[in-house]
């Protein structure tokens, strides 16, 4: 069909509007009253419409009752704040070396004005979001990472999660927002910085969720690095290592990778990495059978 025809006549495309949603309600059953936890960040947070976007498609599928979890990161927001208050962000082998000053930074940035911003939005299109962070309930506990005796200040591994308040704000009808600042473990007060990916994966876990999807600013796991047309849509868990092993799957594409085989390992049948700059790529991958973006299963 062409262009002009179209726009003289969008009748003429009913039959393919129908097409599209005769495949999409059996995704439709098959997901009312599951869980899925999506991992938020990188460059599709950073551009408001694509965030609008995401936000749309999570009150989407809120709305015909599948119980979703948002976690969201914060790095490029962190960057920001530290540059305005002229605090130097300091890396050490990929981590941020987070003293009690940045601390108060991240945990401002994180649940004060990113988790509220989010929760804001969600509520604007139509959603009931709920604010929270690692420390809200002891939803997230932590210990002090020591990487070969590096001192990283307080930044921290999860070590247990208590979903409890998400399960009883999900059974309400509720889509959880979560920052990722953790509290100590019993006896100790410190707040940690945590990785935003690994918590998403133990979060999902924790809730026996049907789906884990980290929205990243690639397109998946490539064959090219090169050539986002060459796009390896599933990996089985078992074959992983070989792609590692011949330098497919390679620099900040292996922990996310870790991440899915962490929740996949942990019980999630499914785990996605998906790109977040696509417009409403969470419904291709939700409601679809062409998917998009790589799955290990």
């Amino acid at each position: 069909m062409d262009e002009e025809n179209f726009i003289e006549n969008p009748r003429l495309d009913n039959a393919h509007w129908s097409d599209v949603l005769v495949q999409a309600l059996p995704y439709f059953k098959h997901w009312v009253g599951k869980t899925v936890v999506v991992k938020y960040g990188g460059n599709a947070m950073l551009n408001e419409e694509l965030k609008t976007a995401v936000m749309k498609d999570i009150v989407i599928l809120n709305t015909i009752g599948i119980k979703v979890v948002l976690v969201h990161g914060g790095g490029p927001e962190i960057n920001h704040m530290l540059e305005r208050v002229g605090k130097e962000s300091k890396f050490i082998n990929g981590l941020r070396y987070t003293d009690s000053e940045t601390m108060e930074i991240v945990q401002m940035v994180l649940t004060g004005k990113l988790n509220k911003d989010i929760c804001g939005i969600l509520l604007q299109e139509g959603g009931k979001a709920v604010g929270l962070s690692g420390v809200d309930s002891g939803l997230l506990r932590a210990k002090k990472i020591d990487k070969n005796g590096v001192d990283l200040g307080f930044v921290g591994e999860v070590t247990e999660v208590h979903p409890q308040i998400i399960q009883s704000l999900l059974d309400e009808g509720f889509i959880p927002v979560v920052s990722t600042v953790a509290l100590g473990e019993t006896g100790d007060m410190n707040r940690y910085n945590i990785n935003a990916d690994t918590a998403a994966a133990k979060i999902a876990v924790a809730l026996k969720a049907e789906k884990f999807v980290q929205l990243t600013n690639v397109p998946g796991v490539l064959k090219d690095i090169d050539d986002p047309h060459s796009l390896i849509p599933r990996i089985h868990i078992e074959d992983v290592q070989g792609f590692i092993d011949d330098g497919t799957i390679a620099g900040g594409m292996i922990p996310k990778i870790e991440c899915c085989m962490l929740a996949r390992r942990g019980g999630v049948p499914r785990t996605h990495i998906i790109d977040g700059r696509v417009p409403h790529s969470l419904l291709i991958e939700m409601f679809s059978d062409r998917g998009i973006g790589t799955m290990i299963y």
